[in-house]
């Protein structure tokens, strides 16, 4: 299934987040949510995304933007992650990877020669009602932050 697109309904979801809390799209009703995808924690180009994201909090906290990265990781190996990278939002735990299916974002990759089925390393923006307003596709983890705050700031780009 290839990834969402603009203007379709977010799928509903309920994860467990770095705590074993569950944590629901539902609950951010009314915000503007960044839902990231990234293959796995405290990898390298994982962590550059994190922490990206992590120094622009102030900036998205300003535009009204939640942001939520998801991975097939386990709470634990999140709470590992949060903790050795000070990373000041939330992580939910995808384990069967039903969410990152749901989004089209799990399918065939490739590296160093091998095939193998991972998650596409993709961010959504929901809107206030739940639909999906922007999907970015097109950049480099150093880059990630960067690219959303150039949309939330010039959206009619």
């Amino acid at each position: 299934m290839p990834p969402l697109t603009k203007g379709q309904i977010a799928p509903k979801f309920t994860l467990a987040n770095q705590d074993g809390e569950s944590v629901h799209l539902a609950d951010f009703k009314g915000q503007k949510v960044l839902v990231y995808f990234y293959p796995k924690a405290s990898t390298p180009g994982c962590t550059v995304q994190a922490c990206g994201l992590r120094d622009s909090k102030e900036q998205l906290d300003q535009l009204g933007i939640v942001v939520l990265g998801i991975s097939p990781d386990s709470p634990k190996r999140l709470t590992n992650f949060i903790t050795k990278q000070s990373l000041n939002f939330s992580l939910l735990a995808d384990e069967d990877h039903q969410v990152a299916e749901a989004f089209g974002v799990w399918g065939e990759k490739k590296f160093m020669g091998k095939v193998y089925d991972g998650i596409h390393r993709i961010s959504f923006l929901i809107d206030e009602q739940g639909n999906i307003e922007k999907v970015f596709d097109k950049f480099k983890t150093k880059d990630h932050h960067e690219v959303v705050l150039n949309y939330l700031n010039h959206p009619e780009q």
